[in-house]
């Protein structure tokens, strides 16, 4: 009878094998380590050309990861440069206006029509003073008037051209110039981001857990390729009983020891699961209840972090200071 009882007190380990004998509050709990890894990927696809990251090298922030290749992303940009260089050059066309050659050449037209204006009007007076002595006639002194306002015109026709050359296009054409040179410095942008991202650097200092691809295979996009370590980056998980459930809070610290890590340390509880892991079909009952598993999670200090691996087996006590 006394070897059925620690049966029905030890149920927990037939359901999950982790979970040691709960006679006494700081009973051993069995968990494990593990790690929350950074998995480093580019959102663009390609074909892997370069991986200086090695298997458990230590890198630190921008140190260089992998490599994908890069032409077509290399030809976009030196592309997109030329671009922008000509939408610039056609907007500060328009803002200036003509070329001095092309502003003197208007120049000297509205010279020329000042000239012929100067002539008309001279012959307009000449004519006026002699139709008013009589020497003649009332049609010559109508066509000396309408010279003059003719050359007037011209005049001032040319004056407007010029000033419309010195102030280059017009507003609306200008304000489309500066736009599309706008859009092409973004296009520019753009490009330079996509080259970019065919070379990836390490997000953060850590150490290379593992690299997932070969030099000359094909990375499909978002598929990491290196996975990383920050150093701290290990985490204990086990899971507790229903009657041991209250006992776990975020802040609660545990004690805990491996086989090769040295002497015990502690722990610090982050996360206590909402809900069971496993829940057998059975009526709870006083008896039963033991079976239900919460996971728990605890972080220890990044100094005794150092002493653990990913996927170690490791002993829990509740109740460390």
């Amino acid at each position: 009878m006394r070897s059925g009882a620690v049966l029905v007190r030890c149920g927990v380990v037939a359901v999950a094998g982790l979970v040691g004998c709960q006679a006494r509050d700081n009973a051993a709990i069995n968990g494990y380590v593990e790690a929350e890894f950074v998995r480093v990927a580019a959102p663009l696809a390609g074909r892997l050309v370069a991986l200086p990251a090695q298997r458990g090298a230590q890198v630190g922030v921008g140190a260089p990861l992998f490599t994908l290749e890069h032409e077509s992303e290399a030809a976009a940009v030196s592309e997109s440069q030329a671009r922008v260089v000509r939408s610039e050059a056609q907007a500060r066309d328009l803002a200036r206006g003509q070329r001095r050659e092309e502003l003197a050449a208007a120049q000297a037209a509205v010279d020329a029509a000042r000239a012929a204006l100067v002539d008309s009007e001279s012959d307009l007076r000449r004519e006026r003073g002699l139709a008013a002595s009589g020497f003649t006639s009332g049609a010559t002194l109508t066509a000396a008037q309408s010279r003059r306002d003719a050359d007037a015109a011209k005049v001032r026709q040319l004056e407007a051209q010029l000033r419309t050359a010195q102030q280059g296009a017009r507003e609306d054409t200008q304000a489309a110039a500066r736009a599309d040179a706008e859009a092409a410095r973004a296009a520019l942008e753009q490009t330079r981001w996509r080259l970019a991202q065919k070379s990836v650097t390490a997000p953060v200092a850590a150490s290379v857990e593992d690299t997932l691809y070969r030099v000359g295979e094909w990375v499909n996009a978002g598929s990491p390729v290196v996975t990383l370590l920050e150093p701290g980056a290990l985490k204990l998980r086990f899971f507790v009983p229903e009657t041991l459930l209250a006992q776990m809070k975020p802040g609660v610290v545990v004690q805990a020891e491996c086989d090769g890590c040295g002497s015990s340390f502690s722990a610090t509880v982050r996360r206590v699961a909402s809900e069971a892991e496993f829940t057998p079909p059975v009526i709870y009952s006083k008896e039963n209840r033991q079976r239900l598993l919460f996971l728990v999670e605890a972080w220890p200090s990044a100094d005794d972090a150092k002493r653990l691996r990913p996927g170690l087996p490791v002993q829990v006590r509740l109740g460390g200071k």
